[in-house]
């Protein structure tokens, strides 16, 4: 039996999108052409004169013509650190290197087995989701590890693989501003507000934890959407899944696996002892190099930490349960790992070189600067501000997948207006985040986009960009819809953002 799914005839709006999406050639083909139409457009656009000002500098921002001599130039040389370069590809690497000791040794297929026995299946697509909301804290890993995980649960459950990594991908990414924790975003763009804050109060500061109540309380808000999107719309339209993969048994755990899994937590309580002991003292060895825990090694770093827990782990149950009896089994199992790798490495090459031209031909930048200037000269109420704004926030998503460099082209636009309209800086940066998280799982600019495509493939071989359209887009309405009205009642009721981050902006 082929891999391709066997599900209802798709129909309506998402199926059409799912249909006209997939008929479009392969997307590694799909990202060339991106590409080609970037080099294009930055010709004409250098030749037409488009240009801007960058509100943070000052400075004139003009189209690179990518196809002068100096850009053709900058392509041919910089074409291989470019996809070296590419962030997602050694993320992905460094990582799986560490997962496929874990999965090869059978610790994955345990702890999978584990959790099925134990989790009430009421609630699976509820922790799915919030899981991947929480794992934004620690750096990518929810894209590497949560995704492809809630698959196989789904999978060993009877309910279609897709679907639960759709609900894991509407956590981890589209809920990327959510979280109960302060992650290493948060004093990035805080450093940024406060900057652009000072354009108006040269005095003010924009703390860290700005948006810490507004975003806590929307992880729940994401974490219910998610779900009811997942059980209501996404599960029901994929159907039944008749793949050729062989789900996870659910059966009772055998004595050596508790045993492995005994050994292995052991071994992760040894882990975490080491890890509180480098972070809990004030000049502890895990903290950064200001002494804080947010710039530490372990959240910057965390695929690092993800590499050497995992392999560990999995060497230990290895060993125990007798998956590894030597060595070369360790090794055996990281070799196996990268097989799983090669049409990602395929597509990552494509997608790499469009990213990066896009970015030197200045396109991005440009769209960001004058759809800001467009929508400050509209001078209208707050509430129809905070629509637009978060419209205006996901469209440039679309094009430019940096969250820092987005708000370091809009916050000194955007928060001056909200400043001098009696709306504090911290307004501006939640209205800015949560436009900024809806489009992530829509946009082919979002870094890790392609090793999704991968992942549904896994279990649809001929799953595209269309397949992702379909799947992730009532997510993304379904969260503009939450996510904006959470907003416009948080600013009826007047309630603070965050610790000292009030709604209101009062001069000093």
């Amino acid at each position: 039996m082929s891999n391709i799914l066997v599900s209802p005839p798709k129909k309506g709006f998402i199926g059409f999108i799912e249909k006209g999406g997939n008929a479009l050639p392969h997307p590694a083909i799909l990202f060339a052409i991106f590409a080609l139409i970037t080099l294009i457009v930055s010709g004409i656009g250098s030749w037409l004169g488009w240009s801007g000002i960058h509100p943070a500098t000052g400075e004139s921002v003009d189209v690179v013509n990518l196809l002068s001599r100096e850009g053709l130039h900058r392509i041919l040389l910089e074409m291989i650190d470019s996809y070296t370069g590419f962030a997602p590809l050694g993320i992905v690497m460094v990582a799986l290197l560490g997962i496929g000791v874990a999965e090869s040794s059978g610790l994955i297929g345990t702890g999978v087995k584990a959790l099925l026995v134990k989790a009430p299946r009421r609630i699976i697509t509820l922790m799915v989701v919030f899981t991947g909301v929480l794992s934004n804290m620690a750096s990518d890993i929810g894209y590497i590890l949560i995704i492809p995980l809630a698959g196989s649960i789904f999978h060993s459950l009877g309910r279609h693989p897709i679907a639960g990594m759709a609900a894991a991908f509407a956590g981890v990414s589209g809920g990327f501003s959510a979280n109960l924790l302060i992650g290493t975003i948060d004093p990035l763009l805080a450093g940024l507000s406060t900057e652009a804050a000072n354009i108006i109060d040269p005095d003010y500061y924009v703390m860290p934890t700005a948006n810490y109540y507004f975003m806590a309380v929307s992880t729940f808000l994401i974490t219910f959407l998610g779900a009811w999107v997942t059980n209501r719309w996404v599960e029901p339209r994929l159907g039944k899944y008749e793949g050729d993969v062989t789900p996870e048994e659910i059966v009772p755990l055998t004595t050596v696996e508790r045993r492995g899994l005994r050994n292995t937590g052991i071994a992760a309580l040894v882990w975490g002892a080491l890890i509180l002991a480098g972070i809990l003292p004030e000049n502890g060895l895990l903290r950064g190099a200001d002494g804080t825990i947010l710039h530490s090694p372990l959240l910057k770093g965390f695929i690092a930490f993800l590499f050497l827990s995992a392999s560990t782990l999995g060497i230990v149950y290895g060993y125990t349960v007798g998956t590894f009896k030597k060595s070369a089994d360790v090794i055996d199992g990281m070799s196996n790992s990268f097989k799983t790798l090669v049409s990602f490495l395929v597509l990552v090459f494509f997608a790499s070189q469009f990213v990066v031209w896009f970015q030197w031909s200045n396109l991005g930048v440009l769209l960001a600067i004058n759809g800001a200037d467009l929508l400050r000269s509209l001078n209208i109420g707050l509430i129809p501000l905070v629509i637009i704004f978060v419209i205006f926030s996901g469209f440039i998503n679309l094009f430019m997948g940096s969250a820092s460099a987005k708000w370091a082209i809009m916050g000194p636009i955007f928060i001056p207006i909200f400043m001098l309209l009696g709306y504090s800086p911290e307004l501006s940066q939640a209205v800015y985040r949560v436009g900024d998280s809806i489009t992530n799982i829509i946009s082919p600019m979002m870094s890790f986009f392609a090793l999704i495509i991968v992942f549904f493939q896994k279990y649809q071989k001929n799953a595209g960009f269309g397949t992702i359209m379909a799947n992730m887009l009532p997510y993304s309405i379904a969260f503009f819809i939450g996510w904006v009205l959470l907003l416009i009642l948080w600013i009826i009721l007047g309630l603070p953002l965050g610790p000292e981050s009030p709604i209101n902006y009062i001069p000093s």
